[in-house]
């Protein structure tokens, strides 16, 4: 019989479908429109992805490169033949020494990032986004010592981290 058991497709008496429409009664007896509500649904799960993407959701910084380097007594002074006094000068000679005046010691590893003459000169605010603690600081001042470069991107730009060994 039409309209007897639960899940006919015939409408009975207090039941409203109009398959062309979607509209079905709810619990308390409202026509609903499913299709109009699921796109809704579906439009504002894609707008909170958008949202959440836009608040700069922490993304982890990038490695762009790593190098080994040999502080010799050659990389303590500029082309000037004065003494250099801060660890980001001594860092842009070295690899100037390497790629442009090719002055390279034991230990000394070429690198991709300062190959460029640009890149050599943002070497001090890189080094002052990065890290170097003062002991390794001190040590790569007074030369003669190995020591470990990496260049990195992060959200606020590049920064070098540097290692004594």
């Amino acid at each position: 019989m039409a309209g007897q058991g639960r899940g006919d497709d015939v409408v009975g008496a207090g039941e409203y479908r109009a398959m062309h429409n979607r509209l079905i009664p709810d619990v308390n007896g409202f026509c609903r429109n499913l299709e109009l509500e699921m796109r809704t649904g579906l439009f504002a799960a894609a707008l909170a992805g958008m949202f959440v993407a836009s608040m700069g959701v922490a993304r982890a910084d990038e490695l762009i490169e790593s190098y080994n380097a040999y502080i010799g007594q050659d990389d303590l002074y500029n082309s000037s033949n004065e003494r250099l006094t801060q660890p980001w000068q001594v860092i842009r000679q070295d690899r100037a020494n390497v790629h442009r005046f090719g002055i390279r010691q034991p230990g000394d590893e070429t690198d991709g990032f300062f190959a460029s003459a640009r890149n050599r000169e943002l070497a001090e605010r890189m080094l002052s986004h990065g890290r170097i603690d003062s002991g390794a600081a001190r040590l790569l001042l007074e030369g003669d010592v190995r020591i470990n470069v990496q260049i990195w991107r992060g959200a606020h730009g590049d920064y070098i981290n540097i290692n004594v060994d």
